[in-house]
């Protein structure tokens, strides 16, 4: 279900899809590209995520549910922060959704938060997630 306003950033990166997805999953590579976090889960379906760490000298741990897993095409999971300010509730997380493609020679990867509250926050969801997808180029094809 999408809601608000949906921010999507997407890059091609010149590495195998296996790759790029085993980066998605992998913590170790996770904290690489991802502003240094630390992740939990075990990636099934219905299994929850937790993100841990220090944003912006703000200690913060992050919590979500694992929606959709399709190896190696589709990676979808529920967000939420308690930095927003927002209350814990349903209609407070985002939605996220990696999508890869093989294109042969590179993996084109697409990926989307929904919920933004407004074109302000959907610009700021779109500038961090081009950041990280810049990060987990750079990392990949090192």
């Amino acid at each position: 279900m999408i809601k608000g306003l949906t921010a999507t950033a997407s890059i091609d990166i010149q590495a195998p899809v296996t790759k790029v997805w085993n980066a998605l999953i992998t913590p170790e590579t996770i904290k690489q590209y991802m502003f240094g976090t630390e992740v939990v889960s075990n990636w099934n379906e219905g299994d929850s995520i937790i993100w841990k760490g220090v944003w912006k000298d703000k200690m913060y741990e992050d919590k979500g549910t694992i929606l959709k897993t399709e190896p190696p095409k589709l990676l979808q999971y529920t967000h939420y922060s308690p930095l927003s300010g927002d209350e814990d509730l349903p209609g407070n997380y985002h939605t996220l959704t990696y999508e890869l493609s093989d294109e042969g020679d590179h993996t084109h990867v697409s990926l989307s938060q929904d919920n933004n509250a407004d074109e302000k926050a959907k610009e700021h969801s779109l500038k961090m997630w081009q950041a990280l997808l810049a990060e987990l180029k750079k990392l990949l094809e090192k």
